[in-house]
């Protein structure tokens, strides 16, 4: 499982790294660094304003849209050189947006450049990738439907022509009412006398169609701007070429973003983790207890050496699951350990650099408690842990629900074929 991360890979971490170090974090600072009167929509507002900042920065230093196609403006690396770019990104919120390399447009693009069709990526990838536009993704379903069980997906899409008819009800549609999508990615079951894993669709649906209903968004733990909204499908009518990706094919759409975005968000809140330890280290050094500074202290330099240690496993976790993808075209449940593990991880990773810090470790001053709310989520979104450990637990006792037919269709989807 050992792991080592190309030339190419290496030297664009670094520079996103000074990028993060040099560009971001002062402006973070500046803005967050010290909370004052201004209200959490304000500070939202400025923070929008300085990605797009940032994005210009980020493309003067060659580090905007490193997993975009070269044709599309981007760096064009491929997947496993990735992991450690977004782990660099992951050290500030405000770095991912700059980068491009934030969800949902980063999973979107994704999908995108693999089902979508030559004309689906001149009206939609192309603006996507350029920050021209900007998209949601609305799969889950309120508490009566699916949650992580995709198979319970309700909405529906009846065919009437030439066009679609979408009616349902989602919840947590990501970069919801708040982000102001030009699009979304709506899953929506579109044959009823079959398993729902090849009885589902995705479509490619103005925000502003008739019958998009944002009902609204949904507050929540952790980082809001981006916004998680509940929307409703009123007969929903879109044209027949907004069908992204086979009919009936929309779950393994839906799993060519899922997969990658579940290793991406890994590396993204390792890099969370990565500078909580580096804030825990700087504060240890200048804080003095009982004699003597806490680095000093035996307990919590265990603390920490533990704490490097299992970041270490939780990266060479990611990038085998990853090479996984790259040879095979699925790994499953590599995939759903490195996600369960790595989550756990940076949580555990967080708390300990929160507790390290004591009362500075509550404030808001340091960016650790808007982390921990922010890595604690991870445990839910992509997938909450039990579903994850029910899927590993399903391949470990041979125990699959599927028909041979029907997992070789979801597991071999590739490009529309």
């Amino acid at each position: 499982m050992g792991y080592q991360d190309s030339e190419r890979a290496q030297e664009v971490a670094e520079r996103t790294r000074a990028f993060v170090d040099e560009e971001v974090l002062p402006r973070e600072r500046a803005l967050f660094g010290q909370r004052d009167h201004r209200s959490d929509a304000d500070r939202q507002e400025e923070g929008r304003e300085l990605v797009e900042e940032l994005r210009e920065i980020a493309r003067e230093r060659d580090v905007f849209g490193p997993q975009i196609p070269e044709e599309y403006g981007g760096l064009g690396l491929d997947f496993v050189d990735l992991l450690p770019v977004f782990e660099q990104a992951g050290r500030s919120i405000f770095a991912m947006g700059a980068m491009h390399v934030a969800a949902p447009d980063e999973g979107n693009m994704e999908i995108l450049e693999h089902a979508g069709t030559e004309a689906q990526k001149a009206e939609y990838l192309r603006p996507l990738a350029n920050c021209d536009i900007s998209s949601g993704f609305s799969m889950t379903e309120p508490m009566d439907g699916c949650g992580s069980d995709a198979k319970q997906i309700r909405t529906s899409a009846e065919k009437d022509g030439d066009e679609w008819v979408i009616d349902g009800h989602k919840w947590w549609t990501t970069h919801g009412q708040t982000g102001e999508p030009d699009f979304l990615i709506v899953v929506a079951r579109t044959n009823e006398e079959v398993h729902p894993y090849v009885g589902t669709s995705a479509f490619i649906v103005p925000a502003d169609a008739d019958g998009v209903e944002f009902v609204r968004d949904i507050p929540h733990m952790g980082e809001s701007g981006m916004g998680h909204s509940e929307v409703k499908y009123h007969g929903v009518r879109v044209p027949e070429e907004n069908l992204l990706g086979p009919e009936d094919g929309g779950l393994a759409v839906a799993q060519q973003r899922l997969g990658k975005a579940r290793l991406t968000h890994c590396m993204r809140f390792m890099g969370m983790a990565d500078r909580s330890l580096d804030v825990a280290k700087a504060y240890m050094d200048e804080r003095s207890a009982y004699g003597d500074t806490l680095s000093e202290k035996q307990s919590l330099r265990f603390d920490i050496a533990d704490a490097h240690m299992r970041l270490h496993a939780a990266r060479t976790m990611v990038r085998h699951a990853a090479r996984q993808i790259a040879e095979t075209g699925s790994a499953d449940t590599e995939v759903s350990m490195s996600k369960v593990f790595a989550a756990e991880t940076v949580q555990d990773i967080v708390d300990t650099c929160v507790q390290v810090c004591g009362g500075n470790g509550i404030g808001k001053d340091l960016p650790l408690a808007d982390f921990y709310e922010n890595v604690r989520c991870f445990r839910i979104i992509d997938g909450a842990d039990e579903a994850h450990m029910r899927s590993i637990a399903k391949r470990a006792f041979d125990d699959d629900e599927l028909e041979p037919e029907e997992i070789e269709y979801v597991t071999r989807f590739d490009g529309g074929e």
